[in-house]
């Protein structure tokens, strides 16, 4: 068997050891997707086999729990002593600090490959290279920034809530991703040496659980729980709309794509409840 690599701790190592999903446990998974997608050193505690990172989608919303929930602290905690910007700016870095900036590089990767490319190859070819054009500092620029607006214009405690329910929720919808279409590279191309397996029915079902589960507070909160079905309507036609221009343009997904879709759709979450709270207010 020939070995491929793999990113942990941030650092590329060779895979040596069986790859084989299906003898890997579920809470090997789920532990392999808090190594992937953050940069916690959970390796430390433990190492899964390497055939549960092909399995890691089925446990990103979890990891979006650890995320969201550090930057909702941020927020609601930092609000009670320092100015409410500065909290939020904060909450982005927080973030940033945890995953290493790795959704953020998928966007950018996203928009260099999309906005330069004008076929499959050269589109797969600028996502693969580790320079950033002006495409992809554009949109990190346009997304951080509508980030930090839409962030601030909530008031903290909503904005903490919002955080908790987006991350997950918009995560689980970027990993339908591997479920409607195939790898868009071969797996020896593969950035991260991983190639995301298919999601069975009892993992979907875990997949919705995680996803759904954190929204539960958000659907308590006044003013919001009204209008919760454009919360979760306009993000899914982000989703799909973007689905539509990668399934044209590559015929399959790369882990950029994942990446960059997870952050647009949960900026979608944000700009609509900021929407809906806007305009509760001003009906009041």
């Amino acid at each position: 068997m020939k070995d491929t690599d793999i990113i942990r701790n941030g650092k590329r190592e060779p895979m040596e050891y069986n790859t084989d999903t299906s003898k890997t446990k579920w809470w090997q998974n789920a532990w392999a997707a808090l190594m992937f997608f953050t940069r916690l050193p959970f390796w430390r505690i433990y190492q899964p086999p390497v055939g549960s990172y092909k399995a890691v989608v089925e446990f990103w919303p979890l990891a979006g729990w650890l995320t969201g929930a550090a930057m909702a602290a941020t927020i609601y905690f930092g609000s009670w002593v320092m100015p409410h910007a500065l909290a939020v700016a904060l909450a982005i870095l927080v973030r940033l600090m945890l995953t290493g900036a790795l959704h953020e590089d998928g966007l950018a990767d996203f928009f260099d490959g999309f906005g330069g490319g004008n076929s499959k190859r050269r589109v797969l070819d600028i996502m693969k290279d580790s320079h950033i054009g002006t495409y992809g500092v554009l949109a990190l620029i346009v997304y951080l920034g509508v980030l930090f607006i839409a962030l601030w214009s909530l008031p903290p405690s909503l904005a903490a809530l919002a955080i908790f329910t987006a991350d997950p929720f918009s995560k689980m919808l970027a990993g339908q991703l591997v479920q409607m279409m195939p790898y868009a590279r071969s797996e020896n191309e593969a950035k991260s040496g991983v190639v995301y397996r298919k999601i069975s029915i009892p993992s979907s079902i875990c997949l919705a659980f995680q996803g759904l589960l954190p929204a539960i507070p958000l659907l308590l909160y006044g003013g919001i729980n009204a209008h919760l079905e454009f919360v979760v309507f306009i993000p899914c036609i982000v989703m799909y709309f973007l689905y539509l221009k990668i399934w044209h343009t590559l015929r399959g997904y790369t882990g950029d794509c994942c990446g960059a879709m997870f952050l647009l759709v949960e900026l979608s979450v944000y700009l609509t409840i900021c929407i809906i709270h806007h305009l509760t207010l001003a009906a009041s």
